[in-house]
């Protein structure tokens, strides 16, 4: 019966389809000069060869033009739709199309029609025939691995705090999650960030099961005198060679797909710390294959991100006319960033992932990088950020729907890697920037700075410098295309930051001072004093530092190393001996959690650690940090939810005893749960 269903299901969706598009053939009959449809009967039978086309012809097509489709960023695939109406047409001969451009433009208008009509009329959307495409070239490569024990998918909603996710369970801004909750195959768990609650250091710490050393987002090494960026390609690369151990979350059989780091994937896609490696095995594009092997996928993203554009114009000129606060000032070409990030990549990961689906991938890890890329800007829970998290929640019912098509059984873990906690920035508050106020402290004569940088500039950055690799012409062409903004082999869209590259490489001697930003935390460094600068000698030469920093009010609390007493923790009515575990006065790390010590003092013993880390103030009774950047929603310090995340697990899986505080910990449950399940090559420190 339920068979029966099905089909009668796939059969009305195939005529809804069919209609929608002889219907719309019709319109743009009317709307277009180069395009003429002599009657409804003529569309129809059109539509039927357009259908017919796509599902037996396209699929061989794609196998053998997937490189030029990938490395022209999907304009290609674009093409070659319009070189598919062209065919049609000259075999219907009810429909004429005046030359390729007509052609293409009848594809996006069938693509917008599409999608408005099925999205209103509540159709499936989920390309029933284009996943058997999938399946089909998942068993033709070889690769497909049938099994019975579980595969696991690792789905990360980049800077969602447990706070908040389960206030958007609650009030259906995730309705996929709050089902699983409620018919009780899921459950959710809070757990606790280190110090450093950012990308870099928490999903080192969570696919590598290390993140010592990784002070922040950004870090100055005294040696060998070098700015450190999360996610500039080559930083990144060099992060993943300093804590990986051949043997991360993603080793066995496992795929990476945009994250910032690989976890020792053989397969990765948008993935920062991979993204030079032109030694990668496979075929060129072959983990885009799922997402081109639906013809209408590009000319769907192309309509999507436009909308994504459109409505985040809306939105910042809501939030300026209902004079919303805290916010901040959403210039070009941040609406190309955030619809980038919130549909292209999203398309991309999601089609990948049910790509790894069908060939039967052990594990699977992907960053869904939107949440905080709006929440950075408009706000933790404002509408349009909550509308982003409702359409990743919806994501998530596409890939557990192709799950049940898969050559294995799956489970769907969804997690954070940390969270965000919103206020008005430092600026914003206080007239000033945290660089500004220390230059003017010590009066150092050659300064330089790095308090701002989008996470997902640099996720573009790393498609096109991934779409460039290669030893192929067409890698070639797009690395000429690309020559102006390439920094040391890498694509650097940013102009601020390619810059900042680039004034790097030609640095002869470190500046006298240093300062950088990393969300809610501050590094401060004297890159000409050899090691770790201790507090005395930083009395001796700038003596008016350390003060000020303590007492103004945007400043929590600071950390320095002091040659007789060790770590020390500065607050305006307080200090914190660390390695003496003692108080004098009120503890500048009460307002910081129970666990906040624990953190400051392990941060203290990396070798990256700056020779002064400030930590923005926390406001308790608003729940409000002051960003050093220029960001509403911020993270990367201590304070508030930013350092809780979740994860939501099946809830037949063992949870350990004690409270998960710190990313590695959290690696090494999920290697618990993996070899729970019989992945016998996670049974190793586990």
């Amino acid at each position: 019966m339920r068979r029966f269903a099905g089909r009668r299901a796939t059969f009305l969706r195939v005529m809804a389809v069919w209609l929608i598009t002889a219907s719309t053939l019709v319109l743009l009959s009317a709307l277009l000069s180069g395009v003429e449809v002599t009657s409804f009967g003529a569309a129809l039978i059109a539509a039927a060869l357009i259908g017919l086309f796509n599902a037996l012809v396209w699929p061989l097509v794609i196998r053998l033009a997937l490189p030029f489709t990938v490395l022209t960023l999907g304009i290609g695939a674009l093409v070659l739709n319009g070189v598919v109406i062209l065919a049609v047409a000259a075999i219907s001969r009810g429909l004429v199309v005046s030359g390729l451009l007509s052609g293409i433009i009848v594809v996006i208008g069938l693509t917008v029609i599409n999608t408005l009509v099925t999205s209103l009329l509540g159709i499936d959307d989920e390309d029933f025939y284009y996943r058997n495409v999938i399946k089909r070239q998942a068993r033709h490569s070889g690769g497909t691995i049938e099994t019975e024990v579980p595969g696991v998918l690792f789905l990360e909603v980049d800077g969602l705090a447990h706070a908040v996710v389960s206030r958007a369970i609650r009030d259906g801004n995730a309705p996929t999650l709050a089902r699983w909750l409620r018919e009780g195959s899921h459950r959710l768990i809070r757990w606790e960030t280190d110090w450093s609650s950012q990308t870099g250091a928490c999903q080192a710490g969570l696919l590598h099961g290390s993140n010592d050393n990784l002070p922040a987002f950004r870090w100055w090494e005294k040696d060998p005198n070098a700015l450190m960026v999360s996610n500039h390609p080559r930083d990144a690369m060099e992060i993943e060679r300093r804590v990986s151990n051949g043997r991360g979350l993603l080793a066995a059989d496992g795929a990476s797909r945009a994250n910032l780091l690989s976890g020792d994937a053989p397969h990765s896609l948008l993935t920062m710390s991979t993204v030079l490696r032109r030694d990668r095995p496979g075929r060129i594009g072959q983990d885009y294959f799922a997402y081109f092997a639906n013809p209408y996928n590009v000319a769907r993203t192309l309509i999507l991100f436009v909308g994504e554009v459109l409505s985040e114009f809306w939105s910042a000129a809501q939030q300026r006319r209902r004079d919303i606060k805290p916010r901040v000032h959403r210039a070009f070409p941040y609406p190309l960033v955030r619809a980038w990030t919130t549909v292209i990549q999203r398309d991309l990961q999601v089609q990948a992932l049910i790509g790894d689906l069908y060939a039967g991938r052990a594990v699977a890890y992907s960053t869904f990088l939107g949440y905080d890329e709006v929440a950075h800007h408009s706000g933790i829970e404002r509408p349009d950020t909550l509308a982003t998290l409702r359409e990743i929640d919806r994501q998530f019912a596409r890939i557990e729907a192709a799950a049940k098509d898969a050559p294995r059984p799956y489970h769907l873990v969804v997690l954070a890697d940390h969270g965000q906690t919103q206020g008005a920035t430092f600026k914003n508050r206080f007239g000033t920037t945290l660089e500004q106020l220390v230059e003017k402290a010590c009066a150092a004569e050659i300064v330089e700075s790095a308090t701002s940088g989008d996470e997902a500039v640099g996720y573009l950055s790393a498609s096109l410098t991934e779409a460039s690799s290669g030893d192929n012409a067409l890698a070639r062409t797009v690395r000429r295309a690309t020559e102006r903004r390439t920094v040391d082999g890498a694509v650097v869209i940013g102009k601020e930051e390619r810059e900042e590259l680039r004034r790097e490489k030609e640095r002869e001697a470190p500046p006298e001072l240093i300062i950088l930003a990393s969300g809610c935390l501050g590094l401060i460094s004297f890159p000409r004093e050899p090691g770790r600068v201790t507090l005395e000698r930083i009395h001796e030469r700038y003596p008016h530092v350390i003060s000020t920093l303590r007492d103004h009010p945007g400043i929590g609390f600071l950390l320095a190393r002091s040659e007789q007493y060790g770590a020390i923790v500065i607050g305006e009515q307080g200090l914190s001996f660390l390695d003496e575990a003692r108080v004098e006065g009120e503890n500048p790390l009460a307002p910081f959690g129970p666990n906040a010590a624990r953190h400051v003092k392990r941060t203290d013993g990396f070798p990256n650690c700056a020779d002064i880390m400030v930590n923005s103030a926390y406001w308790p009774e608003t729940g409000e940090v002051a960003a050093f950047e220029e960001l509403v929603g911020s993270h990367g310090g201590l304070g508030g939810p930013q350092s809780h995340p979740f994860v939501l697990v099946p809830r037949d899986w063992a949870l350990p005893k004690e409270p998960i505080i710190g990313a590695e910990a959290m690696h090494l449950q999920m290697r618990r749960w993996l070899a729970d399940l019989g992945h016998e090559a996670y049974r190793d420190g586990a």
